[in-house]
């Protein structure tokens, strides 16, 4: 383990990454990822449901704070990426010298996608069906048509905005893609360095520059930002209680200045320096929370943070449909499908949709998500390479 110390601010190489459900920084993770999901559910009920505040020639007080609550979508899907690169990267980078290690992480990775993805672009297909959007002669196998079956398999493939358009139109899913290709960017970066042979690393090396240069410009840009998660997985940050504030204060202020002040709703290659400014902050902020969380407020709220985190990737997944879904039934159970800014009894209606999403995502985790171990460990004990390794036992799905 290697060091820098800088004043009261202490810099460590870790050996291994450190995720474990007792400590400070682990707490932490699961609740920016579960409010990263809720951020982005939240964002995406509002602007299907009421007007733009830009539409509006005097918005009232509380939607303009339901407006700024709800204006980080973008913000949050690069807090995905983080904490991505941190817990997938860092467990692959902890398991490398143990034997079948890449097919393991390819069969976790596959696993991680497909038990959520499958069962929800089935959901995807009923919602269109009940709600007219697509019937079954329009049904074929059209990489143009959004409900076709090329559509289907290439948004479990990672090729949706790519040669495919999002299932179903569920736009949430163009996140799904960067995902994808940073699991494969990600062990071919590692062969490149730490291959057993010089020819396995060309092999790497050629394979990973085809695959970036292939993909469009700013997918590969922000596996960056991934590859800083996995960095900063092993890395340990010692500091005082003003450094941690100051670094939080700064990932915050530099979020919603760049929001407040330029257009910086996508992942565009000319917003990456703005979402690296507080993702690094963010990241170091983490790293010196690697502590054990004690018996305070962390411990009180960890069952419920747990939880959230739990079931995020489903409702990242579902909830587009879902708000499709509410609509449906809006407009032919009370004639509308849309809300009103000025209308305070129209914000209970908004507070009811996301407290329906958040509910049909946790029923969704409990038949799919939560058996993803159990599929893993199915999958891996028909692999001999895999059947004589120890099962690992891990209340984080990575």
């Amino acid at each position: 383990m290697c060091s820098m110390r800088i004043s009261s601010f202490r810099l460590q190489w870790q050996g291994r990454s450190q995720v474990d459900h007792h400590s400070a920084h682990s707490f932490l993770i699961s609740l920016l990822r579960g409010l990263a999901a809720l951020q982005v559910a939240a964002a995406h009920l509002r602007s299907e449901l009421f007007p733009g505040l830009r539409e509006l020639a005097d918005p009232p007080l509380y939607y303009q704070a339901l407006a700024f609550a709800t204006a980080f979508s973008h913000q949050a899907v690069v807090v995905f990426f983080l904490i991505s690169g941190w817990l997938v990267g860092g467990s692959l980078l902890n398991k490398l010298d143990q034997p079948g290690a890449l097919q393991a992480y390819g069969i976790d990775r596959v696993t991680r996608l497909w038990t959520v993805l499958v069962p929800a672009l089935g959901l995807m297909l009923a919602v269109g069906a009940i709600t007219g959007a697509v019937t079954p002669v329009q049904a074929d196998f059209s990489p143009a048509n959004d409900y076709s079956a090329a559509s289907f398999a290439g948004n479990l493939l990672g090729l949706q905005t790519l040669l495919v358009p999002t299932f179903a139109g569920n736009y949430a899913l163009w996140s799904l893609a960067n995902e994808t290709w940073y699991y494969l960017q990600f062990p071919l970066l590692l062969i490149v360095f730490m291959g057993k042979t010089r020819l396995r690393q060309l092999g790497a090396a050629t394979l990973l520059v085809l695959v970036s240069a292939t993909l469009p410009f700013a997918i590969t840009l922000y596996f960056l930002l991934w590859l800083l998660g996995a960095v900063f997985s092993r890395v340990r940050i010692d500091c005082s209680t003003g450094w941690r504030v100051a670094l939080l204060a700064l990932a915050a202020a530099s979020t919603v200045y760049f929001r407040m002040t330029e257009p910086n709703d996508d992942l565009k290659p000319e917003f990456f320096v703005q979402h690296l400014m507080y993702s690094l902050p963010l990241l170091a902020f983490l790293a010196s929370m690697q502590r054990p969380a004690g018996a305070g407020w962390m411990r009180t709220l960890a069952p419920a943070v747990h939880l959230l985190s739990e079931f995020s990737f489903t409702l990242y997944v579902i909830h587009v449909p879902m708000i499709r879904l509410l609509r449906h039934v809006g407009l032919q159970e009370f004639g509308r499908n849309r809300l009103v800014a000025d209308q305070p009894a129209d914000y209970a209606i908004y507070a009811g949709m996301l407290l329906a999403m958040l509910v049909a995502a946790y029923l969704s985790y409990l038949l799919f998500e939560s058996h993803t171990f159990r599929v893993r460990r199915l999958l891996k004990a028909r692999l001999p390479s895999q059947a004589q390794r120890p099962a690992r036992v891990s209340a984080q799905v990575d």
